[in-house]
């Protein structure tokens, strides 16, 4: 339903954890403020089910396009590399970066 959700501690909000709330910044950073969050500490079956699903032992977990990406280590790379810019363009979301780097060259 909606094309990126983050499984986290706490909320966008209030991260309830320093991973979460660096993939929170991470996703601010790119101008991404329509995302479905969970907080897994609100559903300890939640909490479970989803490191069952994605095969993934750690919070938070992120999917795009219902895709599981990784977690808070793989988003970090993703937006260093440039990749999440990317990606985010096929799920139809312009990265915010992608407008500070304009506003920087006519500077």
């Amino acid at each position: 339903e909606h094309p990126v959700v983050v499984f986290m501690k706490g909320s966008p909000a209030q991260p309830l954890c320093g991973f979460s709330n660096a993939v929170v910044q991470i996703l601010r950073l790119h101008g991404v403020e329509d995302y479905r969050a969970h907080d897994v500490l609100q559903d300890p079956d939640l909490r479970q089910g989803i490191k069952n699903y994605s095969n993934w032992p750690t919070i938070p977990q992120v999917y795009l396009n219902g895709e599981f990406v990784g977690g808070c280590d793989i988003l970090l790379q993703m937006h260093q590399n440039g990749d999440l810019v990317e990606e985010l363009k096929k799920l139809g979301i312009r990265s915010a970066l992608l407008d500070a780097e304009k506003d920087q060259e006519k500077k």
